[in-house]
């Protein structure tokens, strides 16, 4: 029988519902949120974390959030995920605009694909 999910996961879903169709996809012990095939949120250790950037990682502080931090082999890494201010997980409203930052960050911060190189041109 497959493990039940975190009710974290589902309460998170529930919350992000006035996004867009978010989806949960479970890796390394917690869960990814995407939006649109682009992961902008965290789950780990009972909490939700949301995608931050240079632009949003001073909103994420100033308002009291947390980095998620992880054990390195030789260090703690931080990562680019922040939690968020408590009474924005019991409300939609609250959250939405925490969850929008987080969707911005990961797309200015979406990876490039590179494109294969086919045949050279003939342009040159």
């Amino acid at each position: 029988m497959p493990k039940a999910r975190p009710a974290i996961v589902d309460h998170s879903l529930d919350l992000l519902q006035p996004l867009g169709p978010v989806r949960a996809r479970a890796m390394f012990g917690g869960y990814g949120l995407y939006l649109d095939d682009l992961m902008f949120a965290l789950i780990a250790f009972d909490a939700l974390y949301f995608k931050a950037d240079k632009l949003s990682e001073p909103e994420f502080e100033a308002a009291g959030g947390e980095p998620f931090v992880y054990d390195g082999k030789s260090k703690p890494i931080k990562m680019s995920y922040w939690t968020v201010p408590d009474e924005a997980l019991e409300d939609p409203e609250s959250l939405l605009p925490w969850a929008k930052r987080a969707v911005g960050a990961a797309r200015r911060n979406r990876p490039v694909k590179k494109h294969k190189r086919g045949k050279q041109d003939n342009a040159s």
